[in-house]
């Protein structure tokens, strides 16, 4: 073991377009949102993570808040940096260090990402003092976090819904058969519920509004077993300008958010119509499992259930299922080798 192997820290990143987290020494010692305010006259950062997400939808003219990842890729090089960089500071292991470590990161990435949005993501990991810096797609981490073999020469299908993309994939030997990624994830179910409440209610709400709403009443079915309580929801009235306040329930949030679940389910299905005859006998066996925070929304897994007629599983705690799956392969990298992308 080398001085600079001492000198060194290993980080997992889950880089997500609502949430990043960060695993050291085998913890989650970050959890925060990916979001930076920016002070508009000196261009600077003033906060990151909580403290930014408080300031979202509340700023006056000096100060900006932007989330920099879109989509599940770096949209602002710049603040995704400082961000990153922060976020690291935050580290118990790293905090308050006179020399900053080298660091060694896997980092997990959409599996529809281009060639530059990974040189994006690893010239991120390179400004905040990475030597090593190797990158996992989300589905595999995913897939490795909720528990699957990945080495098996059996099929596995999983389905991660995150904020920024749903990344559907037939996993099989390490790798991926067959995948999909689109964009149409948490952000897109809380940008539709927004509408629905204007169009239907001439209710214009805020972002962190309608986040809280998709968390507290969001369903994916009109009919639950054991249904939310309706949701008292304050915004401004288009109207008459005032604030009000109305009553919603979970069906309305099931019919807000029925098209884009039916687009999700569009691209399930076809992924299953592309995976070989061999792997789709050993899905019908085994089951769909889904990750990431999508895959809370009250009776998701019953209507993909319904639709594909398999068994749908979600996984414990899917909110980490992603940064969990880059931390084991961080751990093993020997073993999972094959699964990174230099």
């Amino acid at each position: 073991m080398g001085l600079f192997d001492f000198l060194t820290q290993e980080i997992a990143i889950d880089l997500g377009t609502a949430n990043t987290l960060i695993i050291h020494n085998n913890k989650v010692v970050v959890d925060s949102p990916s979001i930076v305010a920016i002070d508009r006259r000196t261009g600077k950062p003033i906060a990151v993570g909580e403290t930014a997400k408080q300031m979202q939808g509340k700023t006056h003219d000096d100060i900006k808040t932007i989330r920099p990842l879109k989509d599940g890729v770096i949209a602002d090089f710049a603040a995704s940096e400082h961000m990153i960089r922060e976020f690291i500071k935050q580290i118990p292991g790293i905090k308050g260090k006179v020399f900053n470590p080298s660091l060694r990161m896997v980092i997990c990435i959409p599996s529809g990402i281009t060639e530059v949005e990974k040189r994006a993501v690893k010239d991120s990991a390179a400004h905040v003092n990475a030597k090593d810096v190797k990158l996992i797609y989300e589905p595999m981490a995913a897939a490795i976090g909720v528990g699957i073999d990945v080495t098996q020469p059996k099929g596995n299908m999983i389905i991660d819904i995150g904020g920024g993309t749903t990344e559907i994939a037939v996993i099989a030997l390490g790798g991926i058969v067959c995948d999909n990624s689109i964009k149409i994830a948490g952000d897109v179910f809380t940008n539709d519920i927004v509408y629905y409440l204007r169009t239907h209610h001439n209710l214009y709400i805020g972002e962190k509004t309608a986040e809280h709403i998709k968390m507290e009443v969001g369903s994916g079915l009109e009919e639950l077993d054991n249904p939310p309580e309706d949701l008292p929801v304050q915004g401004r009235d288009l109207i008459t300008g005032k604030p009000k306040e109305i009553m919603v329930n979970y069906k309305e949030m099931a019919r807000a958010l029925d098209k884009s679940i039916l687009r999700i389910e569009d691209a399930i299905m076809e992924t299953l119509s592309r995976t070989p005859p061999e792997l789709s006998a050993d899905i019908y066996n085994t089951g769909i499992y889904l990750a990431g925070g999508g895959a809370l929304l009250r009776g998701l897994d019953q209507r993909i259930s319904r639709k594909t007629g398999l068994p749908v599983f979600i996984a414990d705690d899917p909110l980490r299922a992603v940064v969990r799956g880059t931390g084991i392969a961080l751990k093993n990298i020997e073993k999972f080798e094959n699964f990174l992308i230099k």
